[in-house]
């Protein structure tokens, strides 16, 4: 066949492409509803459900809570959010180590029955695939704890890239662990200057203050 009769067919259309234009459409609804969705993100074990049952007990006198909790199976940690009085979805992925914005709307549609001034995406353990999907939150959070290590940042640059602010999680361990706290902060912001970074033990509540106050800030801002 000579060159002149080969098609070439561009295909450069990602399935970023379209998951992007569906979290645009879903801030946007969730703006006209006046929802502040978090997407909270972190590797499994990092303590995403004890920061989360905390977050929970300093907020939910204030604002009505909902929770999405995603997971490529079972439903202990919704049971486990449920137990606090908030309402609690589970999301399955079907073996997908990360939620879009298509699933994420799902789960919003099942916990907005009822008006949600805060909705939280416990999204899938995994540092790389989540911070891939725009969800369609209105901010990013990620957690790490002391015993992955202070280098986390430069080993898996765009999670630490995407987040609004970094959690440093079982800080009550870091004597333990070679954890340099000045290190991890000097890499976070290498890779995103404008992240918050704040360090907390959600075992003992030591710094959730500090995080709940960023919240309902952020909260705040986008609900008046």
């Amino acid at each position: 066949m000579s060159e002149d009769r080969v098609r070439v067919i561009e295909v450069k259309k990602s399935v970023y492409e379209d998951n992007n234009r569906e979290a645009k459409l879903l801030r946007e609804e969730l703006k006209s509803r006046r929802t502040f969705l978090l997407n909270l993100m972190s590797s499994p074990g990092a303590g995403k459900t004890t920061t989360l049952l905390r977050t929970i007990e300093g907020l939910k006198d204030t604002y009505r809570i909902g929770v999405m909790e995603a997971d490529i199976d079972s439903d202990v940690d919704a049971k486990t959010i449920a137990g606090s009085g908030v309402k609690s979805v589970q999301l399955h992925t079907g073996g997908m180590c990360h939620l879009d914005a298509g699933m994420t709307r799902q789960g919003i549609d099942e916990i907005n029955d009822e008006d949600i001034d805060i909705a939280i995406l416990e999204n899938v353990g995994n540092l790389v695939c989540p911070a891939e999907f725009d969800t369609g939150a209105v901010k990013n959070a990620m957690i790490l704890s002391v015993p992955e290590g202070d280098d986390k940042p430069l080993k898996y640059p765009l999670m630490f890239t995407v987040c609004d602010v970094v959690l440093i999680n079982k800080i009550d361990v870091m004597e333990y662990f070679d954890f340099d706290i000045d290190k991890c902060r000097e890499y976070v912001k290498k890779r995103n200057p404008d992240a918050l970074v704040i360090p907390i033990c959600a075992k003992t509540g030591e710094g959730i203050g500090e995080w709940i106050k960023w919240l309902a800030a952020q909260t705040e801002e986008w609900i008046r």
